[in-house]
Parts: structure tokens; C-alpha cells; sequence
């Protein structure tokens, strides 16, 4: 358990430290220019481009996992030391904390004397048009990415890792680059227009499914209001995804606004697009999100071996017990 609170205290501390590593050093990036490689026509026929696709989502995200747990593996073959920092590593480079917030806060200030910055910077969080965006449309769209993004950059790699860790860290380390990688095939495949990628799209809607729900009840507490998550229902299916929608509207609700696409959705629609200062709570609020995130995590890889050892000796007991009635049978006469 110390273990695993240390590796996740390293991989924060890192992630507060550096924020987001240079795209031509990140091992993501190096991910997805395979990704890009792989993303062309492999048929004319479309039934033929799928299978192609399914054959991308099943295969590529072993790739990162195998190099990512393998290479905890090794380095804990040194030493516990060196395989913990390595494990820490891992968890650093498939999260972001740091420079989604401090993004999102960018995008959010420029809202207020220089557009064209706003419009520039928000190009990093959203792929939507943003040339002709108001001030208040800029601030949505910075505020939905932040929420949709606490739950693919933090939640859905450190969940796994957290209950998996005390357990075995290069299987920790190794979950949470396969999730990655799932999750970067979307954003890059994931597209209607693509046949390529319908299967990585629908591989990522059951990887997420929990993931963006725990984001949002996460927005919830962190805004001392837990009915929030349950006002979201409402539009929570709103965006074309399945998920992303949970985490949206709970913000939405949560601090009172109106968040919306334009022509694709709209979330809380009866409040009012966000005002600068409401875009300023929606980063402090996303912060305080994810440390209740990072705390349901820590209570997971506690309460995960204790639930495992309490079930290992339960099963010890009644194989134990089986075998003393069997073997405790007298013969008849």
C-alpha cells in the first residue's frame, strides 16, 4: 500500500513539476505518428476498411502496453526503487493535470481582451470551427473540454492503475498505457467519416463508460453539490458520445451555465453562456476535481488488497473446512 502512494505521489509531483513533456519527446505522441501511419486505406471496400479497423484497435494499444509494462518489469528487476520510479514514470506520462488546467486558464483569461489568442489557444483543447466563436462560446468550449478531458487524462489511466498497483506494478504501469493508447486511437480514428475507426470508437465508449462517470460524481463533491450529477441526467446523452456527455453537463450544473456545441448539442440550455469569472471557477473547480479523483484513487488501492486478502481467507476457510468434513467421514460398516 505505501508502495503504491508512493508511485502515485511521484507521478504528480512530476506532472506539477513539468506538466506536459515537448510532443517530440512524449511517448503519446510517438503513439499516435504510428497511428497516423496506420490510418489509410487498406481497401476500397468499407465492410474490408472496418475489419482493418478492428484489427488497429485489438492490436495497437498492446504495443504501449507491452513496452510500458515491460519496462517497469525490467527496472524492478534492479530493484523495487528503481521499478516504483519507473511505474511512477508511466503514470506520469499517460496523465494530465497540469497543462490541461493551465490551458484551459490561458484560454479562458484571453476570453476577456484578445480573442484572436483565445481562439488560437482553445484550437489546443477542442477541434471544432473557433473563428467566428463569441467570448462566452470560447469559454464553453475550453470548459467542456476541461471536464470531458479530467475524465480521458486523469481518471481512466489512474483507476486502473491505482487498483492494480498493489498487485503488480508492471501490470498497473501496462493498463494504464493500453487505456491510453485506446483512447488516442479515438481521438485520431474515432470519426463517423472513418470506417477505419468505428471499432477504436466503440472500444473506447466501453473503456470510458465508468471512467467519465466517476469524473462527474468527482465534479459533483468537489462542488459541495451532489445532486448536480443527478440535474446531468438530463443532458448527459446530449453529445454524440456516450460518455462525454456525464462529465459536461455535471459542470454545467454544477456551476450554473450553459455549455453547447453549436448544431451538435446543448447542456443545461435554460442558463446562460459562461462569464469570465465562471470560467475561472470551472478550472478551480476541475482542480478540485481531480484531487478528489486522486483520493478515490488512493482509497481503491487500499481497500482492493484488503478486499482481496479478506476473500483469499475466506476461501482458505471453507476449502479447509470442505476437506476436514471429507476427510472426517467415516467408513460404513
Amino acid at each position: 500500500m505505501l508502495r503504491t502512494l508512493a508511485v502515485v505521489g511521484l507521478a504528480f509531483s512530476l506532472d506539477l513539476l513539468l506538466g506536459e513533456l515537448p510532443t517530440a519527446v512524449h511517448p503519446v505522441a510517438w503513439f499516435g505518428r504510428l497511428v497516423g501511419a496506420v490510418d489509410r486505406p487498406w481497401s476500397d471496400d468499407e465492410r474490408h476498411q472496418c475489419l482493418a479497423g478492428v484489427a488497429i484497435a485489438v492490436l495497437a494499444p498492446l504495443g504501449p502496453a507491452a513496452v510500458v509494462g515491460g519496462g517497469v518489469l525490467a527496472a524492478g528487476s534492479i530493484g523495487p526503487i528503481a521499478g516504483g520510479i519507473a511505474a511512477a514514470v508511466a503514470l506520469f506520462l499517460t496523465t494530465s493535470l497540469r497543462s490541461l488546467l493551465e490551458l484551459t486558464e490561458d484560454v479562458v483569461g484571453a476570453t476577456a481582451d484578445d480573442l484572436e489568442r483565445a481562439r488560437d489557444r482553445v484550437r489546443g483543447l477542442v477541434g471544432r470551427e473557433t473563428a467566428a466563436l463569441s467570448a462566452g462560446a470560447l469559454r464553453s468550449a475550453a470548459v467542456e473540454s476541461t471536464a470531458e478531458n479530467l475524465a480521458d487524462g486523469l481518471v481512466a489511466t489512474l483507476i486502473p492503475f491505482a487498483i492494480l498497483a498493489p498487485i503488480s506494478l508492471p501490470a498497473a504501469a501496462a493498463a494504464a498505457a493500453w487505456v491510453k493508447g485506446v483512447n488516442t486511437l479515438d481521438s485520431m480514428l474515432g470519426y463517423p467519416s472513418k470506417p477505419i475507426g468505428t471499432a477504436s470508437a466503440r472500444l473506447d465508449d466501453v473503456v470510458m463508460y465508468l471512467p467519465a462517470r466517476l469524473a462527474a460524481g468527482a465534479i459533483a463533491v468537489a462542488a459541495v453539490d451532489p445532486v448536480a450529477i443527478v440535474r446531468a441526467r438530463r443532458w448527459a446523452r446530449a453529445p454524440p458520445s456516450p460518455n462525454s456527455g456525464w462529465p459536461m453537463a455535471t459542470l454545467a450544473c454544477a456551476l450554473g451555465v450553459r455549455l453547447e456545441k453549436a448544431d451538435s448539442y446543448v447542456l443545461n440550455p435554460d442558463a446562460d453562456l459562461p462569464t469570465l469569472a465562471e470560467g475561472e471557477r470551472a478550472v478551480s473547480l476541475v482542480g478540485r476535481a481531480a484531487v478528489v479523483s486522486i483520493l478515490v484513487a488512493i482509497v481503491l488501492a487500499i481497500a482492493v488488497p484488503e478486499l482481496a486478502g479478506g476473500f483469499e481467507t475466506y476461501w482458505q476457510s471453507m476449502t479447509a473446512s470442505s476437506t476436514g468434513s471429507i476427510t472426517g467421514v467415516r467408513a460404513g460398516p
